[in-house]
């Protein structure tokens, strides 16, 4: 998907499975043609066969087919069975490549799209209902994409020429005889495709409620343990395991049925085929050889009957895996993305009596906020929980747009930047941040692979880190487990502010990213930023961090920025400098003397 797929908010995928597979085929038309015609050949070669029988065994009454003479059509019809074998080896390898690169192509288009969105679109959505779409609902859809479309061609090209075969070459009145039952059939097939598409559905639904239940069972692992709830979570998990075995196996029952649905069918056929066949080859009207070819046509014909109730139970498959897809796929995105700015300015940050409501709520979550933070600056953002400051980094982050005023970066409102500009000149370090499964200095340079080893050791320095990697096992090289599962809270935090550092963006935005570290370590590291914020300057064509934004509970994280401000119920309530909100002895002077004091007696504990 395009950036300009990912930005747009039209349909970028069709709403029918159908179209889907017919748009996918026509791109891949070369394969998919080539793979028609070997099958078309395997039909031909399949249809012969019978015929090629026939004749032998008439040759065989009259005594005109013996000896040396048997030979020459033997191994004709070795040569037809080799070469049938050979095809459908061939078109097996071509088809499926091609329908796996369909799958490919879903899976890249689902990641980017959920990569894209926003926090309004995550709050709807299930994780291990996401993963379930990238797993078993594209397999289904790849399956209905490869294997049923040629199936369908195979089954529906056999079942034509084997039918004029029966009706134009042999006899057409058996033929009529032959093909009395298949209606029943055809209206068995129907009843039966309509239940496998809700059985289907089903299962994939209750496959996803599983895998959501098994992905935050094991994220929360040490919460259940520590709360005694092995048990009860057991319980639930066999419960919903039972649920999704039920249904996968309701639609397989469903597909079981197509067999007798066949069987009986051509059970019927053969029953009447031998009874007037055989009379007809009693009479003289057919020879025995012709009935011969006739019931091997018949039997050719379980193939496409059975071709039929595959394809079908496929394509039901496909049709309900798409049906849970396709919306995904074509959800608008939470915020759009038709910023065309890709460099940032180097003027300030500015709010303008920003106000912001989140969706679904009646008060507004900010009002008039109106600050600016200019190139080498610093501002710190304090108030009590609920305030908004949190509100502040989602729209500076524009996870949300501003409902109210407007919010610009030098000359141009944020809103013109394109996001991926925005994102990467915001060093963003949240309070619960989020590390990946893999190394310490892989985390550290997650925003600068290409970072040597010096660079990523200062920047862990600088986060007052290094010297607990080096205690580590493995060092740099230690592996953190997934989202940062071996390492405390406090390490998560200065191993993210390390990332932030390295990645040397505009704007270093600390979101309570202090609270889980002591106050020793708390100072340290602040004491680094400021002198590193104080001798910021441009070099080797990378932005060096020219502000910094510290949004925290503890005010000793704010007191050195050049201004504060304090929320209140989102409104700015106090501003100015630490000394300025001192003497004006309101909230920041009275939570400043509170935390001082709680400071000192944990200092003499």
């Amino acid at each position: 998907m395009s950036g300009a797929e990912a930005r747009a908010g039209d349909r970028i995928f069709p709403r029918t499975l159908g179209k889907l597979i017919a748009g996918f085929a026509w791109r891949n038309r070369r394969p998919y043609l080539a793979s028609a015609v070997m099958l078309s050949a395997i039909a031909g070669l399949t249809v012969w066969i019978p015929r090629h029988v026939g004749s032998m065994v008439d040759s065989l009454a009259k005594g005109s087919l013996a000896g040396a003479a048997l030979w020459p059509p033997l191994l004709m019809l070795l040569g037809a069975g080799l070469a049938i074998y050979g095809l459908r080896v061939a078109w097996r390898l071509q088809l499926y490549a091609t329908s796996y690169q369909l799958g490919r192509e879903l899976r890249i288009h689902l990641f980017r799209r959920l990569a894209a969105q926003g926090p309004a679109f995550f709050q709807q959505q299930r994780t291990g209902d996401l993963m379930a779409l990238a797993t078993n609902d594209v397999d289904a859809i790849e399956l209905a994409a490869g294997e049923a479309l040629l199936a369908g061609f195979d089954g529906t090209l056999t079942l034509i020429l084997v039918v004029a075969m029966m009706s134009l070459a042999i006899n057409l009145e058996l033929a009529l005889v032959a093909l009395a039952p298949f209606p029943l059939m055809a209206f068995a097939f129907w009843r039966i495709s309509r239940q496998i598409h809700q059985a289907s559905r089903d299962a994939l639904q209750r496959f996803s409620a599983l895998n959501d239940f098994t992905q935050e069972s094991l994220a929360g692992v040490r919460t259940l343990r520590a709360l005694g709830l092995e048990a009860r979570a057991d319980i639930e998990f066999v419960r919903l395991a039972e649920g999704a075995a039920d249904a996968s196996l309701c639609a397989q029952r469903w597909e079981a049925a197509y067999e007798p649905a066949v069987g009986l069918s051509l059970a019927t056929a053969a029953t009447l085929v031998l009874a007037m066949g055989g009379y007809q080859a009693w009479t003289g009207v057919i020879t025995v050889g012709t009935l011969t070819a006739f019931s091997m046509y018949l039997g050719q014909l379980i193939w496409p009957m059975f071709a039929a109730g595959w394809v079908l139970s496929l394509m039901e498959r496909g049709r309900a895996a798409w049906e849970r897809l396709e919306p995904v796929l074509n959800k608008p995105l939470s915020i759009a993305d038709h910023g065309t700015l890709t460099r940032i300015s180097d003027g300030p940050l500015v709010f303008s009596k920003v106000g912001f409501r989140y969706p679904g709520q009646e008060h507004l979550a900010l009002s008039e906020i109106s600050f600016s933070l200019p190139a080498g600056g610093s501002l710190g953002i304090v108030g009590a929980t609920g305030a908004g400051k949190s509100s502040i980094v989602r729209l500076l982050l524009r996870q949300y747009e501003a409902t109210q005023g407007q919010i610009s970066w030098g000359d141009s409102p944020i809103n013109d930047y394109a996001l991926a500009t925005l994102h990467a000149s915001l060093g963003w370090v949240p309070q619960e941040p989020v590390l990946f499964s893999a190394s310490v200095a892989e985390n550290i340079a997650l925003g600068r692979p290409d970072a040597s080893r010096e660079a990523i050791e200062e920047a862990a320095r600088l986060a007052a880190i290094h010297d607990d990697i080096l205690r580590f096992p493995q060092g740099y090289e230690t592996p953190v487990g997934e989202r940062g599962i071996t390492l405390s809270g406090g390490q998560r935090q200065r191993v993210a502010i390390a990332r932030a550092l390295l990645a040397d963006a505009p704007l270093l935005l600390l979101d309570d990213a202090l609270s889980a570290v002591d106050t020793h370590t708390e100072s340290t590291i602040l004491s680094h930023l400021r002198e590193r914020h104080r001798h910021a300057t441009t070099t080797a064509g990378r932005n060096s961090i020219g502000r910094m934004l510290v949004i925290s509970h503890r005010l000793s994280a704010v007191v050195g920025a050049a201004q504060i401000i304090v929320l209140a119920h989102g409104r700015i309530a106090e501003r100015g400098s630490h000394d300025e909100l001192l003497a004006m002895n309101g909230w920041y002077a009275t939570q400043w003397r509170y935390q001082q004091l709680a400071a000192s007696l944990d200092a003499e504990e």
